[in-house]
């Protein structure tokens, strides 16, 4: 059997770029296409992923629906054996997960209501839709980090495998940049929060005593341009979506019932309960956010001025004045580091940079570090920041001395799939495994029709 296990994270991660169930719309007639221990694998599912594939500019070859299979037969494989030995993701976890692939998507797309016309339905739906996905993906992620925990490739494995690679297979490197930043938003006062508590109280008035209308003042008021153009509806979604103050206010109305005042990292909300449907509920509310004033923006930049300073005197480093200082709960513990969503790691090609801050940095010299510059958090708020080009690569052929990180990565994970590959061939032995009528040209799943009864 030659199966390439990496390929099993990515069956979930097309799930969430790609269809959703009200935009995969084909009239299909579901049956049953295997059972892997009390785990089923249904045609939709296969479809599911054809689809997408070919949506993504996949090639339409003879044995691409064999491979979805094989693979979903693997990730029910690793799913199952974790149900056996109780392994389990923390719903923390998973929402995490989910609220980081949603910033990336909808970065890439451009922004929340692009992301929402395209899959026609709310981020918070969406979300709602591919929590079980993710949830599995996370599962297999952790099957395979306890089936491989202990292998590794030594340096001298690397040697090994590098010098396996013939001169002219060498690959490529794409140029890459490190990049750090240090990141101050405008302090609120107390007076601002209070202005926009007592518009909220005013508008909540008015909408218990009729003179207005909930979903009218959210369309005209509500800074949450997503749902205001839908009268501050959300959609529905399930416990653990929200953060726990709106949570809190919004499971304990009743259909109709408007919330007091309350506040969360977002700003400030009323919450009105449209219908609850089983566990789920849907809400309308209207958000507002406190302004801050031209002397909050220049303190931002007066303290990093200050940080700069210190910096570049010796007296405080970049990564310590980061993770005191900081207020981006992203990389602050990172030393500021910015992350590659895709690859988890801190090496950030320029296409997957933002233009603003690629221009920014593109002509610095590696370790300076910049003056205060403006940015756009992602709730819409201008912030500023420090930035520092940690370190800086030009595209080249793949070499120890450069990329001995990724050729180690790549020579462990070729040890891991061996690892991997005779975990599955013990596990089909020991597994009931039944893999149903219609896939007798599929080669690629002789291992498993090998366990069928």
């Amino acid at each position: 059997m030659k199966t390439n296990y990496s390929v099993i994270k990515s069956i979930a991660i097309a799930g969430i770029i790609g269809l959703s169930t009200q935009a995969f719309s084909q009239e299909i007639i579901d049956k049953v296409e295997a059972v892997v221990g009390n785990k089923i694998i249904l045609h939709s599912d296969v479809e599911k992923q054809y689809v997408q594939y070919i949506a993504q500019g996949g090639a339409e070859t003879s044995n691409i629906r064999c491979t979805i299979l094989d693979q979903l037969l693997l990730q029910k494989l690793m799913i199952n054996q974790a149900d056996i030995d109780s392994v389990t993701v923390a719903d923390s976890q998973v929402e995490g997960e989910l609220d980081r692939r949603m910033r990336y998507y909808v970065k890439q797309i451009g922004s929340e209501e692009k992301l929402e016309e395209y899959f026609k339905t709310s981020i918070r739906q969406l979300k709602s839709e591919f929590r079980e996905v993710i949830q599995e993906q996370l599962l297999v992620q952790t099957m395979q980090s306890k089936i491989t925990k202990d292998v590794t490739a030594s340096p001298s494995d690397v040697r090994i495998y590098f010098e396996s690679i013939p001169s002219d297979s060498l690959p490529y490197m794409d140029a890459e940049m490190e990049i750090g930043q240090i990141v101050r938003k405008p302090s609120v006062t107390k007076a601002q929060k209070l202005a926009v508590r007592t518009e909220l109280e005013e508008y909540r008035r008015k909408i218990l005593s009729g003179e207005a209308d909930f979903a009218v003042y959210a369309a005209l008021y509500s800074k949450d341009p997503s749902s205001a153009k839908k009268g501050g509806e959300l959609g529905f979604f399930d416990r653990g979506t929200m953060v726990p103050e709106f949570e809190a206010a919004a499971f304990t109305l009743k259909p109709g019932d408007i919330s007091p005042v309350i506040e969360t990292k977002f700003g400030f909300h009323i919450l009105q309960l449209i219908e609850r449907r089983g566990d789920q509920i849907n809400i309308r509310h209207i958000l507002l956010q406190p302004t801050t004033d031209d002397a909050a923006l220049m303190s931002c930049v007066s303290q990093l001025d200050s940080l700069k300073s210190q910096i570049i005197a010796g007296t405080i480093t970049f990564e310590e004045a980061a993770q005191k200082f900081s207020d981006d709960e992203e990389t602050k513990n990172n030393g500021g580091l910015l992350i590659n969503p895709e690859t988890n790691t801190t090496k950030l090609s320029p296409d997957k940079i933002d233009r603003l801050l690629f221009f920014q940095v593109d002509s610095m010299q590696i370790g300076r570090v910049s003056s205060p510059l403006v940015m756009n958090n992602t709730d819409g708020k201008t912030a500023y920041r420090l930035v520092m080009l940690k370190s800086r690569t030009q595209p080249h052929k793949a070499n120890l001395k450069d990329d001995y990180t990724k050729i180690q990565e790549v020579a462990t994970s070729e040890k891991q799939n061996k690892v991997l590959s005779e975990w599955v061939t013990k596990k089909i032995k020991s597994t009931y495994i039944q893999l149903n009528e219609g896939h007798e040209d599929c080669a690629l799943l002789n291992h498993w029709k090998k366990t069928v009864n």
